[in-house]
């Protein structure tokens, strides 16, 4: 399995880490020797941008778009997968109207949106009924359970809806009360409930960063793909670079590292301190195709 402490690399300037798996190994070496048809996908909050108690106040780390105008120019695309609406990832990243990133793409709501750099276009589907339908009761939920004073939030993201519990006095303790109830009313209205950091967030089931990763991937003709998350809601992107690599297309799995999920870390070919680590493996593979 892949982690930190197995991986090794040097502490020069723009240094690569030595993936900790032979899987990993391979996809590195065929990234860097066919980076034009490379595509590089990554997570925003965790991965991009630093977890804040505030989802509102998630910006991109300083340096994720100087890195990501670096790189995106000499791979065939660098792609943002979010569960947050693209247009929100966009502003929180400082993505619109940088020069380089005309490769850039942004999948929000788990691939079922687009936004494009090159044109500034964004393309997004109807949203599923039960969201509304949840949406309106979801507040009457949480005032029976409590929940409501005990410093839970929600979050609006159009095709779905995302609890909060980060800001109440006993975040695990909510996050664990809220499971069931949350679960039985997604799937009144046709939903699932998606386990996050401190979030429990309830949207349409077949939105999630597998398909859309191989999706486009596949629309790529990609011979390799690198992917990078912190969270649960990553676990299905990780999945699918495995079957892409079952499939001949080599694969670098890479892991935004945090204290509050470790089950990316046992699948991990990379991993890197967080946003700040992320940011430093995206400029050291710009610096080593320049």
């Amino acid at each position: 399995m892949g982690s930190h402490q197995d991986s090794t690399r040097d502490d020069s300037p723009h240094s690569l880490p030595t993936p900790a798996t032979a899987a990993g190994r391979a996809g590195l070496d065929a990234f860097l020797a066919d980076p034009g048809r490379a595509v590089v996908v990554l997570d925003f909050d965790g991965t991009l941008a630093p977890i804040v108690p505030d989802p509102d106040q998630a910006r991109a780390h300083p340096d994720a778009v100087p890195a990501l105008a670096a790189l995106a120019p000499k791979v065939a695309s660098v792609a943002v997968l979010t569960g947050r609406p693209a247009e929100v990832a966009v502003h929180h990243g400082g993505f619109a109207g940088v020069p380089g990133l005309d490769h850039l793409v942004v999948l929000g709501h788990y691939g079922a949106e687009r936004w494009d750099a090159a044109t500034g276009t964004l393309a997004t589907p109807a949203p599923h009924p039960g969201v509304a339908a949840v949406r309106a009761e979801l507040p009457g939920l949480l005032k029976r359970t409590g929940a409501a004073a005990r410093g839970t939030w929600t979050e609006d993201k159009g095709h779905a809806v995302a609890v909060h519990t980060r800001r109440a006095p006993d975040p695990h303790a909510a996050f664990e009360a809220l499971r069931a109830p949350l679960a039985d009313l997604a799937r009144r209205h046709g939903l699932i409930v998606e386990p996050g950091r401190m979030v429990l967030e309830l949207r349409p089931p077949g939105m999630d960063k597998g398909a859309a990763l191989r999706s486009y991937a596949h629309s790529l003709d990609a011979a390799c793909v690198l992917f990078a998350g912190d969270d649960l809601g990553d676990l299905p992107a990780y999945a699918a670079v495995d079957t892409l690599r079952a499939e001949g297309t080599p694969g670098l799995l890479v892991c935004s590292a945090s204290d509050e999920v470790t089950e990316l870390r046992k699948r991990a070919d990379v991993e890197v301190p967080g946003p700040a680590g992320v940011v430093a493996l995206l400029a050291a593979l710009a610096h080593r195709l320049a």
